[in-house]
């Protein structure tokens, strides 16, 4: 490696590259040995093939190959920023090239954005033939210069990931998966700037059926709307395409062949009639913006004839899978169960009752014991993180809390570690809610890594603390609750019940 880079308060980065072995992994890895500026602690590439009984095609002294699941990028990336333990993790696809000063400006960008944005975006140039009209492949491929988010380039705080609990893996291609985790961080509360660094995405040879290929990315967009809405497609700010004419010409045909079947040849001339059309506007518009080679001409033909049936059929596909039973809630919560739930005390298990020390006073919440039971049955560990003030203001000892804490487990059942602050709110501790001290030391004592957590809690204290820490928060409201701290939650439940059904995905 070259270079040692100006003088920066750089956080740590690592850099993430999923792989299915593709050749132009040597020249990425080259190009990141070779930039000049602050180096990554480590580079993982996420061998994602599914046979690997050949060794990946570069063994290259700054990568660490961690095996991957074969599960799509989604998954591989979520391999990849799991085994990290930098403040950022940047993924980058193993197709680009970094520019020499990559690192340098990375570097710049992730030092100069506040504590309250979540993701860097690079930028990505396409280089395109300069002296030709570029192809329909081509053109595809350049709109990655103005995509939003794509992951291409594309770096985020470790801690908001685990946040969010990463990339969500039923995106099987690489395709929305990138914007579905950009607007999830969104959701959380993060800002997504754009950065200074760029690289190159040379565009790789491609069979001509590569369009027709593609339209298996209309199922994820069913996913998208079952997750997002219908406007997602201005949040993500992606194109609308043309699946309302693909549907309307799939149509034409598709009441062309029932008309023959049934006898009726005039309705079915006239159904053929508006599919000829619709298929030939859709080739004449590819044709016009490209090469017009004859090989090109014979190829847009042919597969206009396919592609909006294709389109239709992958949507149709996705919307009736995630319109069932697998249905997506639009929280923008993970569909991954919690390894380990956290409650506050005060508040969400048990009624509030100001510097409590005496057992004979604690009263469960509604809910909380069959709460907990339902987490336990499910294999799901539990703690509790619970600022007790009054030990540093004086009004009540450890030994108070204590009581208080061994009445709770008598009424509820173990409930785990009991994680306590001490402090009084002016002693400045790590620990005290909503620093992240305690929820991270629970996550800590129980093996679980934060982003496996979850905190449910009262207070706009306790979800700063779980957003600090990197795990997912619900807020459970009670009449102290302020307005302004349930709209900055990430995700309200109306009751411990109902924060349990959020949190293990059930339907009530």
């Amino acid at each position: 490696m070259t270079g040692s880079g100006p003088s920066l308060d750089v956080p740590s980065f690592d850099v993430v590259v999923p792989t299915v072995g593709r050749p132009s992994l040597v020249t990425l890895l080259d190009a990141l040995a070779e930039a000049s500026g602050p180096r990554p602690g480590r580079v993982l590439v996420v061998d994602d093939r599914s046979d690997r009984s050949q060794p990946l095609p570069a063994e290259h002294p700054i990568a660490e190959v961690v095996a991957g699941r074969a599960r799509g990028p989604a998954a591989a990336r979520n391999v990849g920023w799991r085994a990290s333990v930098a403040d950022w993790v940047a993924f980058v696809d193993d197709d680009v090239v970094p520019d020499a000063d990559w690192l340098e400006r990375l570097s710049f960008d992730l030092a100069g954005v506040g504590p309250g944005v979540g993701g860097s975006q690079g930028r990505l140039r396409v280089p395109l033939p300069p002296h030709r009209p570029p192809t329909d492949w081509e053109r595809n491929v350049a709109g990655l210069e103005k995509a939003r988010w794509a992951t291409a380039d594309m770096a985020y705080r470790r801690s908001v990931l685990a946040q969010v609990d990463g990339f969500d893996e039923r995106f099987p291609r690489a395709f929305r998966e990138d914007a579905d985790l950009a607007l999830r961080v969104l959701d959380a509360g993060y800002g997504l700037e754009r950065g200074g660094r760029t690289a190159a995405h040379p565009i790789r040879r491609a069979s001509p059926w590569v369009s027709v290929r593609l339209q298996a990315g209309n199922a994820d967009d069913a996913l998208m709307r079952a997750k997002h809405g219908p406007s997602w497609y201005q949040r993500a700010g992606a194109p609308r395409g043309r699946f309302g004419r693909h549907l309307a010409i799939t149509a034409a045909g598709a009441g062309a062949l029932a008309a023959l079947v049934a006898g009726r040849r005039a309705l079915a001339a006239w159904a053929a009639a508006g599919w000829l059309a619709g298929t030939a506007e859709l080739a004449c518009a590819r044709i016009a913006k490209g090469t017009r080679t004859r090989r090109e001409v014979i190829t847009m033909v042919i597969t206009s004839a396919v592609i909006p049936a294709a389109a239709a059929f992958h949507r149709l596909r996705g919307e009736l899978r995630w319109r069932g039973p697998d249905a997506p809630s639009r929280s923008g919560a993970s569909p991954r169960t919690p390894a380990a739930v956290l409650f506050d005390r005060d508040g969400t298990l048990v009624a509030d009752v100001a510097y409590n020390g005496d057992p004979e006073r604690v009263e469960l919440m509604p809910g909380a014991r069959e709460a907990v039971q339902r987490l336990r049955a499910a294999g799901v560990a539990t703690a509790v993180v619970s600022n007790q003030s009054g030990v540093g203001r004086g009004t009540i000892t450890m030994d108070d809390v204590e009581a208080v804490n061994r009445r709770v487990e008598d009424l509820i059942g173990p409930l785990g570690p009991w994680i306590v602050c001490p402090h009084a709110p002016a002693d400045g501790c790590g620990c005290r809610k909503p620093a992240p001290g305690m929820v991270l030391r629970a996550a800590e004592v129980l093996g679980v890594p934060p982003g496996r957590c979850a905190l449910i809690g009262d207070i706009g204290s306790d979800m700063d603390a779980a957003r600090a820490a990197g795990v997912r928060g619900v807020l459970v409201p009670t009449p102290v609750t302020r307005a302004d701290e349930v709209g900055a939650a990430p995700e309200v439940a109306a009751d411990l019940a109902a924060a349990v059904d959020l949190l293990l995905g059930a339907r009530r």
